[in-house]
């Protein structure tokens, strides 16, 4: 059997190289989807046609422009997609291939704690950033926070998103089902394309959504709408129902990155 396709080795390894890298086109694809990286690569595909044409068409001057820039392609496309780079990177650091039962547990008392209190301060329109760990460790968010380490509680909870609280307009971090740390600065988003009425706690929210697979939630301290965001993603306007439901489907144990909320949109 195995000398019967020994003629056809050399065809097999290129069909298996082909499929890989196919498949690894569609994934890249896939992650840059409804980001701001979508229109940039369209801008590289455009120039690239341009050098083409240009060399065919014997433009001297343009073709050598042209072919400078894209010897340096790589780098190129590492300055322009970094935040995609690590965004993958860390998809692939995560898969359950790769990781060794290191996931933080996020129990059902914990995102009905969190619910809780983001519906009372969503009707009193108290502002909140609430950001739930995941598998991604967030120590060095916590290392500019003050630390408090306590079992998550409601009143707790609420108490520091107080207006008079020195600590309320920073993050608080959830691990598991404790409080980590609280007035965390976290890394804005600067993506031209955000909608201009997001305030900082949006961006801040989307800055960090970015980079790790954190769960943020938060609360508008303009209008009082409750916003969950994941993986660069913004869903807005939820009630204390949806949030629930967001949260359990994106915090269970076998949760996985398809299960999307049908209502959640690229920003």
């Amino acid at each position: 059997m195995l000398e019967s396709l020994l003629p056809y080795s050399h065809w097999i390894r290129h069909v298996v190289d082909i499929s890989i890298v196919a498949y690894l086109l569609y994934r890249g694809l896939l992650l840059i989807r409804g980001t701001r990286a979508a229109p940039m690569l369209s801008g590289l595909v455009v120039i690239a046609l341009i050098y083409f044409i240009a060399k065919g068409l014997g433009l001297v001057t343009l073709t050598w422009l042209l072919n400078n820039f894209l010897s340096s392609f790589i780098l190129v496309v590492v300055v322009i997609f970094q935040d995609e780079i690590r965004r993958g990177l860390t998809k692939v650091g995560t898969h359950p291939l790769f990781r060794k039962n290191q996931s933080t547990t996020v129990f059902d008392k914990t995102i009905e704690e969190i619910t809780l209190v983001c519906a009372k301060l969503s009707q009193t329109r108290t502002g909140a950033l609430i950001v739930i760990q995941r598998d991604v460790g967030l120590s060095e968010f916590v290392e500019d926070g003050i630390t408090i380490d306590s079992l998550l509680n409601r009143k707790l909870l609420v108490s520091i998103f107080h207006k008079d609280s020195p600590l309320h307009d920073g993050a608080v971090l959830i691990e598991g089902d404790r409080i980590k740390a609280a007035g965390c600065v976290l890394p804005l988003s600067f993506d031209p394309d955000l909608d201009p009425n997001l305030g900082t706690r949006h961006r801040a929210a989307l800055g960090l959504s970015e980079r790790c697979d954190a769960i943020i939630v938060v609360v508008s301290e303009e209008n009082g709408s409750i916003s969950l965001v994941r993986d660069g993603r913004l869903v807005r306007n939820l009630d204390a129902s949806m949030l629930r439901d967001s949260l359990h489907r994106f915090l269970a144990p076998l949760a996985t990155e398809t299960n999307a909320h049908p209502e959640e949109e690229a920003i």
